[in-house]
């Protein structure tokens, strides 16, 4: 309904113009401003126009179809952060979240074919996200390119409004085309119509920025740091609304752009862009369309390459994200700190994970975990196994956090139980003790057993804990009972849960597959968790 309406007003109100004062009531100037050389003579594209032009038509393709995948991880969007089924805005998913039964939020991840989104198919969040941020740093140095050039050539004119008299301009070259009354087209080689430039505009100096705004405010690292920036668009999942509204934005200019482009003389159009000449040759149309055959081969081979040879874009984006993740590691600036209250929980918090099956699980779960002991070994001087009533005795800590979960959805809750800096202190790590393993009781999704690591400057840092407590309450089997990890600076799958064992060791590099667990190494997700 929204969508009908934000889309059929002002197609109503440019007919209703029309219809009760004709189409001579909105006359506008044909041409917009003309970008002249310090000769006088008119500009049209220059070549770093040109090929900005063909990075971006790359790069935001790619953005958008990884960017598919990762929305069908968690088919919901909302405006509040604490993600409840039937909050929702918009589903993209034609089931409704039973209430009979455990309905985890990766079994409401939903299929999407391959020939959409990158790489498709159905939980592919690891592989999305990796092609997400790879592109991204194209993306952002193409715009950055761009938008330097236009300041230092002179060609910002073209783009950048300089009256408000744009405004009616634009509006009466919207009733042309609503209409169906094309109007008289300024020669696009040296300047566009109002309703062009404002278009153009909002893309590069709105759009494009928002994006980038939108998904830094999805860090559970920036949340910590910064608390007051995910405010700025309303929280978390508004970012994220916004991000996906952004994305349907690109896509209805993408398709108002190519119609205009074919309906006002398209190998005219194609000369323009391609080899920068205002002629009618069909050359421009044909090496275009060679263009754009690359680009559809880029998704293809992208999909190759996601399929193929999964590990090999898991370490480009490794090593691509690799400097931002040791700034953050090592920045005071980026600890967890409490920033929500009690009066914030969410309430609702989506279930995740797969429930362990082993029998030894299952019968402390019996017992209300009375038999559970907590071993940590490793690189330590001091080897423990804790029952739950050592663990109280050792000290109570207790937050109120937002959890962001790598799917997308997040949560607000209350967390209680014993800090990892006073398990570090009694156990006494060794000088070589680098890295902090947690074993689940669980499975990882292809079975074996889960476990993930964190660095041990991370788990030394305000908020880490192991909890035993959600809400004031015993921590429930289906949120991790008995112990849980919390890292609250960080994505939900690095905090175990089902915690059986913790082990100190040099390195992650010879546990599993040597990529820092269990989700790292099967289903390839991306190394930096702060983001």
């Amino acid at each position: 309904m929204w969508l009908v309406i934000v889309i059929g007003m002002p197609i109503a109100l440019a007919w209703l113009q029309v219809l009760v004062f004709g189409i001579s009531s909105a006359a506008a100037p044909a041409a917009g401003i003309t970008v002249g050389a310090p000769n006088g003579i008119p500009r049209g594209f220059p070549v770093w126009i040109r090929w900005t032009h063909f990075a971006n038509l790359l790069f935001i393709f790619l953005l958008m179809r990884s960017g598919l995948s990762i929305l069908m991880d968690h088919p919901r969007l909302y405006w509040n952060n604490g993600s409840t089924p039937g909050t929702e805005w918009l589903r993209v998913t034609p089931i409704e979240v039973p209430k009979d039964r455990i309905w985890t939020s990766k079994d409401d991840a939903r299929y999407i074919s391959p020939l959409i989104a990158l790489p498709g198919y159905r939980h592919t969040i690891g592989m999305a996200r990796s092609w997400h941020f790879v592109t991204d740093y194209g993306f952002v140095i193409t715009g950055v390119i761009y938008v330097a050039m236009l300041f230092i050539s002179g060609q910002w004119p073209r783009l950048v409004p300089t009256s408000w008299a744009i405004v009616p301009y634009a509006w009466a070259t919207f009733v042309h085309y609503a209409t169906v009354h094309l109007p008289a087209e300024p020669n696009g080689y040296y300047a566009y119509n109002a309703l062009q430039q404002i278009a153009y505009f909002s893309v590069v100096f709105a759009m494009a920025p928002l994006s980038i705004a939108t998904g830094i405010a999805m860090s559970p690292a920036v949340d910590s740091a910064f608390p007051w920036y995910p405010r700025i668009f309303g929280g978390r999942q508004s970012a994220r609304s916004i991000h996906f509204l952004l994305l349907c934005g690109y896509l209805a200019f993408v398709v108002v752009h190519v119609t205009l482009v074919l309906s006002t003389g398209a190998q005219r159009n194609f000369n323009h862009i391609v080899l920068g000449t205002d002629d009618t040759r069909p050359l421009g149309l044909i090496i275009g369309c060679v263009g754009l055959a690359l680009v559809v081969v880029s998704w293809i081979g992208a999909h190759l390459v996601a399929w193929r040879y999964p590990r090999a874009i898991q370490r480009l984006h490794k090593a691509l994200l690799l400097p931002l993740e040791r700034a953050m590691r090592s920045s005071t600036r980026f600890d967890p700190a409490d920033r929500y209250t009690r009066k914030d929980i969410s309430p609702y918090f989506w279930p995740n994970g797969k429930m362990p099956e082993s029998a030894e699980w299952k019968g402390l779960a019996r017992d209300d975990f009375r038999g559970y002991r907590l071993r940590v070994s490793g690189r330590v001087q001091n080897p423990v196994s804790l029952s739950l009533e050592e663990m109280r005795a050792l000290g109570y800590d207790q937050h109120v956090s937002l959890h962001h979960c790598i799917q997308g959805w997040s949560g607000i809750a209350q967390w209680g139980g014993i800090s990892m800096a006073r398990l570090i202190e009694l156990v006494k790590p060794l000088p070589d003790a680098r890295v902090v393993e947690f074993i689940s009781f669980g499975e990882g999704l292809f079975g074996g057993t889960y476990y993930d690591t964190q660095h041990l400057e991370d788990v030394v840092k305000p908020e880490c804990l192991l909890a035993y407590e959600m809400n004031d309450k015993p921590l429930a089997q289906v949120y991790g009972a008995p112990v849980r990890l919390r890292v609250e600076n960080q994505l939900g799958f690095k905090m175990v849960k089902w915690i059986r064992e913790i082990r100190f060791v040099e390195t992650a590099r010879t546990i599993g597959e040597g990529q820092g667990g269990t989700n790292e190494d099967e289903e390839y997700f991306d190394p930096l968790p702060y983001i």
